[in-house]
C-alpha cells in the first residue's frame, strides 16, 4: 500500500471539507515525518485502515451509499425493542435531512429526489412542514438561499436519549461500518445523554430541537434578568387600597340584597331555590373582589415594576369606568366557570380570515379576504333588537352584509375599506375607540370606531402582515410578518419604533406581556421568542413546539405564558426561567385562540375543532416547583370543561374585565 496514495486522500478529503487548520497541521506533521525517518522505515500503516481511508475517498461521491446507510439504520431502528425503539426513532429524522442535503450540495439532485421521495411518508406526521419547505430544494445555492436549510447545516441538532440506547448506536455504527451515517451523527448531532431509563416523547418537550441556536446560546439567552411583575400604580394596585373605603358600603349592599333573596327563597320553588342559590354565590364572588378574596391573594401577589415605555394618560372617566368593571368582576376558579358569550359569523362564504372582540363585549369585527374589514356589530342594540340573540340575515342575495333590524334591514355595521389585500388581524384598543388591521397589502391600518373613518396606514413591513395587538395601555402596538420580524409602533408615529429580528421563518403571531416592557413572537420555526421592548433584544427562547406557533396569551401577573400550535398542543411557560410547565393535549386541529382569566386562574383555548376548553392553571403551576423531574404527572394542568359548538371553528377568545368569556367564528357548512 502506498503512503503517499493514502496522504493525497486524507488532504482531499480535508479540502473538501474545508478543514483547513486540520490541514495545516496534518501537512506539518507529515513534512516533520519524512524530514526525521527513512523511506524505508517510513510507518507500518494499518492495511484495514488505509483500505477503509481509500474506500471512502473513492466511494464517497456514490449516492448510493446515503441510501443504502439509510436504509439499513432505518431497518435496525424499526426492529429493535419497543423500549428503546421511540428514542432512536429520533435519531431518523436528522440524519435523513442531512443525508438529502449531502446529496444535493454534491450535485446529485436527481437521486437526492429519488432520496427524499423514498422515505419521508416516514417523516410526514411530526415534520410535514420541514418538508415542504425542503422539497424545495433543488440545486446547491438553494441550501445557502434558504434560511431554514442554511440554519439545519449551520447548527447541530439536539437529541435527549438515555445511556444504553446511545451504547446501542454506536455499536450498530461501528459494527456495520456506516461510515457515511456515522459522519452526519457526528458532525450533526449533539446527544444529550442522560442516565436510566429511556425518556418518554410526552415527559421532555426538548427531546429534539432541530432549528434555531445551539443549545448553550439559548441558555445564554434564558439566563438574561427579566422583570416579569405587574406595573407600579395600576388600576388594579389602587383598587385593592381604596378596597376597605367601599368595602362598608358593598357590604350594606350585600345585606339588603340577601334578605331579598330570603324572602324570594320563601316563595320560590325547588328549582327557584337553585336559581337564587347561584345569585347569591356569585354576590358573594362580586363582593370578595375588592373585599375578602384579595387577601388570599397577597401571598403570591406579583412584583412591582416600573414601566419602560412612556405611558399614556388616561382620563378620570375611562378610570371610573375600568375600576367599576375591576369592582364587579367575578372571581373564577375550578368551581366556578365563566359565562360564554359566543358570536358566530354566518353567510360568511369561506371569506372570514379574523375576528376581534373588544373589551367589553359591545363590539365584533372581522377581517374579511376581500380586503374588507367589517366594523362594528353593535352587541347592545343586536341584543335588544333580538332578544333570541340569534342573529337572521334578512336580504338572501346579500346575506352577510344586511342584517334584520327595527328600520327594515339597516346594516347593523359600518364597511370599513382601504386595504389591497386580505385582512389578516384586526385588535381593538383597550377603550374600544379605535381598532388596528394588518393585510397581505404589508400594511397596518388605524381606523376609529367614533368617526368610521382611516386615521392612519402604517409602512414597513415588506411582506404580509400576519398579526397586530395593542398594548394593554394602548397607544402602542405590536406587528408580526413573513419578513421574519415583529415591530413596536405608536398611533402618533409612522415608522416602528423597535424592529426585532430572529426567527428563521415566518412570525405569525405576537403578544403583549402585563406589564407593557415585553412582547412575544411565536413563529413557524417552532419556537417562542420574549423580546425587551427598550432594548430590542431577544431575551427567552422557548423551544418545545413541534409544529408552527399560532397563538399566545400571558398570564395577568405577567409570570406565566401559553402558547398553542398548528397541531392542536398547547404549552405553559414559565418566563423567569424560560422553561415549560407541561404540554396540554386536548385539542385536535389548529389552536387560534388563548386567554387567562383576569385573576389567572383559568385559561381558555379556541380552536378549528369546533370547541372551547377550559383549564385549570392554578393547581398545575404549583407542582414544578416540588417536582422538577421528568417522571412526574405530565398531564398536571386539567381540562375542567370542553364546550363544544354546532359548526363553528372558534377564531378569538377573550375574557371581559369582569370576566365573562367572549368568542366568535363563523359557521362553516363544510366541517361535520
Amino acid at each position: 500500500m502506498d503512503e503517499e496514495e493514502i496522504e493525497k486522500a486524507v488532504i482531499a478529503y480535508l479540502k473538501k471539507k474545508g478543514f483547513k487548520q486540520t490541514e495545516l497541521a496534518f501537512q506539518e506533521e507529515q513534512q516533520h515525518h519524512h524530514h526525521t525517518t527513512n523511506s524505508s522505515v517510513a510507518s507500518q500503516t494499518d492495511t484495514d485502515i488505509a483500505k477503509q481511508i481509500l474506500s471512502f475517498s473513492e466511494s464517497e461521491n456514490s449516492p448510493a451509499r446515503y441510501h443504502d446507510g439509510y436504509s439499513k439504520l432505518r431497518s435496525w431502528t424499526y426492529s429493535s425493542l419497543d423500549l428503546y425503539k421511540h428514542e432512536l426513532l429520533r435519531v431518523l429524522y436528522p440524519v435523513f435531512i442531512h443525508c438529502f442535503m449531502d446529496l444535493v450540495a454534491k450535485g446529485h439532485i436527481q437521486e437526492a429526489r429519488n432520496f427524499f421521495n423514498s422515505f419521508r411518508e416516514d417523516h410526514e406526521m411530526m415534520h410535514s412542514r420541514d418538508l415542504q419547505k425542503l422539497e424545495g430544494v433543488l440545486s446547491p445555492s438553494h441550501l445557502e438561499e434558504m434560511e431554514f436549510a442554511h440554519s439545519l447545516r449551520q447548527s447541530k441538532v439536539n437529541i435527549k436519549i438515555c445511556q444504553y440506547t446511545y451504547e446501542l448506536l454506536l455499536q450498530y455504527l461501528h459494527k456495520n461500518q456506516s461510515i457515511i451515517v456515522l459522519g452526519i451523527i457526528n458532525e450533526r448531532i449533539n446527544f444529550q445523554v442522560s442516565p436510566g431509563q429511556p425518556i418518554s416523547i410526552s415527559d421532555d418537550a426538548e427531546v429534539v430541537t432541530l432549528v434555531g441556536n445551539s443549545q448553550d446560546s439559548v441558555n445564554q439567552i434564558n439566563q438574561k434578568e427579566i422583570h416579569w411583575g405587574l406595573l407600579e400604580d395600576s388600576l388594579e394596585e389602587r383598587l385593592e387600597k381604596s378596597g376597605a373605603l367601599l368595602s362598608d358600603s358593598e357590604k350594606a349592599e350585600g345585606e339588603s340584597k340577601e334578605m331579598d333573596l330570603e324572602e324570594n327563597k320563601k316563595r320560590s320553588s325547588e328549582g327557584g331555590k337553585q336559581g337564587t342559590s347561584i345569585k347569591k354565590m356569585k354576590k358573594e364572588k362580586v363582593v370578595g373582589a375588592t373585599g375578602k378574596a384579595a387577601r388570599p391573594e397577597a401571598n403570591t401577589v406579583a412584583p412591582r415594576v416600573k414601566p419602560e415605555l412612556t405611558l399614556p394618560v388616561m382620563s378620570t372617566e375611562v378610570e371610573h369606568s375600568i375600576l367599576e368593571d375591576l369592582r364587579n368582576r367575578v372571581q373564577l376558579s375550578s368551581i366556578a366557570l365563566p359565562s360564554v358569550s359566543f358570536y358566530t359569523f354566518i353567510n360568511t362564504h369561506n371569506g372570514l380570515n379574523c375576528s376581534s372582540i373588544s373589551h367589553d363585549g359591545s363590539m365584533v369585527a372581522g377581517g374579511f379576504s376581500d380586503s374588507s374589514l367589517k366594523v362594528v356589530w353593535d352587541m347592545a342594540k343586536l341584543g335588544q333588537q333580538f332578544s333570541n340573540s340569534i342573529l337572521q340575515a334578512e336580504n338572501e342575495s346579500a346575506p352577510s352584509e344586511h342584517m334584520a333590524g327595527a328600520n327594515g334591514g339597516k346594516k347593523s355595521y359600518t364597511l370599513f375599506q382601504g386595504h389591497s389585500g386580505p385582512v389578516y388581524s384586526a385588535s381593538f384598543s383597550p377603550l374600544g375607540d379605535f381598532i388596528l388591521s394588518s393585510s397581505s397589502d404589508s400594511t397596518i391600518r388605524l381606523w376609529s370606531t367614533k368617526l368610521n373613518a382611516n386615521l392612519v396606514c402604517y409602512k414597513g413591513h415588506n411582506y404580509p402582515v400576519w398579526d397586530v395587538k395593542f398594548s394593554p395601555v394602548g397607544h402602542y402596538f405590536a406587528s408580526c410578518s413573513h419578513d421574519r420580524t415583529a415591530r413596536i409602533w405608536s398611533m402618533d408615529r409612522l415608522q416602528p419604533l423597535r424592529i426585532m429580528a430572529g426567527h428563521l421563518s415566518d412570525v405569525d403571531c405576537v403578544q403583549w406581556h402585563a406589564n407593557c416592557n415585553y412582547i412575544a413572537t411565536g413563529s413557524s420555526d417552532k419556537t417562542v421568542r420574549l423580546w425587551d421592548v427598550q432594548s430590542g433584544e431577544c431575551i427567552r427562547i422557548f423551544i418545545g413546539h413541534r409544529s408552527m406557533i399560532v397563538s399566545l396569551a400571558m398570564s395577568p401577573d405577567g409570570r406565566y405564558m401559553a402558547s398553542g400550535d398548528e397541531d392542536g398542543s398547547i404549552m405553559i411557560w414559565d418566563l423567569s426561567s424560560g422553561r415549560y410547565i407541561t404540554p396540554l393535549m386536548g385539542h385536535s386541529s389548529c389552536v387560534w385562540s388563548l386567554d387567562f382569566s383576569c385573576e389567572g386562574s383559568l385559561l381558555a383555548s379556541g380552536s378549528a375543532d369546533c370547541t372551547v376548553k377550559l383549564w385549570d392553571v392554578t393547581t398545575s403551576t404549583k407542582v414544578p416547583k416540588m417536582d422538577d423531574n421528568k417522571s412526574g404527572n405530565t398531564n398536571r394542568l386539567r381540562l375542567l370543561k370542553g364546550l363544544p359548538t354546532k359548526s363553528t371553528p372558534v377564531y378569538t377568545l377573550q375574557f371581559s374585565r369582569r370576566n365573562l368569556l367572549f368568542a366568535a367564528g363563523p359557521l362553516s357548512k363544510n366541517i361535520q
